[in-house]
């Protein structure tokens, strides 16, 4: 099921969860601007994935961001958070005004076309807050986002506009995987932020 501009107050899952998409949250001038800027300043490193027991670089690139040097440790990999940039605290703070919610770091993605996207995958790291939110912001290419119930399979999709914003919480990363499916049809980049809170263990 392919949902567009749904309403921000409703739950795109049937079950088991909580995803709510607000659409773009801001211009499309302004979410350019941002497009521009995050591509520009932010500190892109090739990512890794460790996909049957072997430590895979992806083209996808990625940068993490945060309130102190959080560790974020995924895929086999740890990263260590960097200070804030300006822009992702503004950023941030829309975020956390649209949504109610607050977050303490950032993981962001460089997708450079289509052809570069994530496997299923929910974002249950130990380190993240329990049934904690997590705000997806998007800027640059229009994608497909998928969401797929691990018991019954049931597929939820929602194309993510530029400078949209989206919120998972609840119990959405024990029951859904979610992913990015790769397109040839897209040929220009996509910049998402990810704003997460990390809990000290």
């Amino acid at each position: 099921m392919d949902l567009f501009n749904p309403d921000p107050l409703s739950n795109l899952l049937p079950s088991d969860g909580i995803v709510q998409y607000y659409g773009p949250v801001m211009t499309r001038a302004r979410a350019d601007h941002y497009c521009k800027k995050l591509f520009d300043t932010l500190d892109w490193q090739p990512d890794t994935a460790l996909i049957f027991g072997k430590l895979i670089t992806t083209s996808r690139k990625v940068a993490w961001y945060g309130n102190e040097p959080y560790a974020y440790t995924y895929s086999g990999a740890t990263k260590f958070a960097l200070p804030w940039t300006e822009e992702l605290l503004e950023l941030k703070s829309l975020a956390e005004e649209r949504s109610g919610e607050t977050f303490n770091s950032c993981l962001a993605n460089l997708y450079h076309s289509g052809e570069e996207g994530m496997a299923w995958h929910s974002d249950a790291e130990k380190m993240l807050r329990k049934d904690g939110a997590i705000a997806s912001m998007s800027f640059g290419a229009e994608r497909k986002f998928a969401f797929k119930h691990k018991q019954t399979q049931q597929i939820i999709s929602v194309i993510l506009q530029t400078g949209s914003l989206l919120i998972m919480k609840g119990t959405t990363q024990t029951h859904w995987l979610h992913r990015l499916p790769p397109t040839t049809k897209i040929k220009t980049l996509r910049v998402n932020l990810t704003f997460r809170t990390i809990e000290k263990g």
